[in-house]
């Protein structure tokens, strides 16, 4: 590996917002490390890379489980030497449900990806950053406008983003001292397969459904590069990236 490419490992890369930011990392000219848990969207994100497909390294991995979230970090340091950023990425939703009828499996469901599973990435990733020469790094949690405002029968994943947001400050403050900094992106409507929906119109806090307005995902792949590239002496604690015309500004 070239001594000056950085190291990013992607959580998520199969698909959707992390396929979209591994190869916007892969084209400004890091390496990146794919992490997904089925190999064969990981090697489809891969190939997409074009000429940058020898700095995709894939390594299939359940972030719910430790010892599989050590071996992706392990992997990633073993190949490429160091880890320069991590976007902590993979995530779940659930069905809409009414809060009534929230089932625990389904609260443990998502809470197991999303909040102990970015847990474990930031955690291993932290060990490496602190611990490697010149020491330090980034951690970018994705968190989404539900970390500020819940949409109509989310209570699942609403408090999960929420989750993200203490996670990320605690990162951020808790990482000073070994060059570590942590933020969060909060995307709003980015256009993939799960956001398809928003065509064909979405409840709404007033009962309404409504058509809401997408954006491009490569926009969120663009942002991750910009926090990536940031110097050690500023950090983006929390950026939210929306499509203009969705309705999270306002009442109703």
């Amino acid at each position: 590996m070239n001594a000056k490419t950085k190291v990013a490992v992607v959580t998520g890369a199969g698909s959707g917002i992390g396929r979209a930011a591994a190869l916007a990392l892969l084209a400004d000219g890091w390496s990146v490390t794919l992490a997904g848990r089925s190999p064969e969207p990981l090697r489809a994100t891969a190939e997409a890379a074009d000429g940058a497909r020898t700095r995709a390294l894939i390594v299939p991995t359940d972030v719910r489980h430790k010892p599989e979230v050590q071996s992706l970090f392990a992997r990633a340091k073993e190949v490429f030497g160091r880890v320069d950023a991590l976007f902590n990425n993979a995530g779940v939703g659930s069905p809409p449900a009414a809060f009534e009828d929230l089932t625990p499996e389904q609260w443990r469901g998502v809470m197991e990806v999303n909040v102990t599973g970015m847990f474990l990435c930031a955690q291993e990733a932290f060990r490496v950053m602190r611990d490697q020469s010149p020491r330090g790094g980034r951690i970018i949690n994705n968190g989404s406008l539900s970390a500020h405002a819940p949409r109509p029968n989310s209570a699942p994943y609403t408090a999960s983003k929420h989750a993200i947001t203490g996670l990320t400050k605690c990162i951020a403050l808790d990482g000073r001292k070994y060059d570590i900094s942590c933020s969060q992106l909060d995307l709003g409507n980015a256009a993939t397969e799960l956001t398809e929906r928003m065509e064909r119109g979405v409840p709404q806090a007033n009962g309404a459904v409504m058509v809401e307005p997408r954006m491009d995902v490569a926009h969120v792949g663009s942002s991750v590069v910009y926090i990536a590239n940031l110097p050690p002496t500023a950090n983006v604690l929390f950026m939210t990236l929306m499509a203009t015309k969705m309705p999270f500004v306002g009442r109703g």
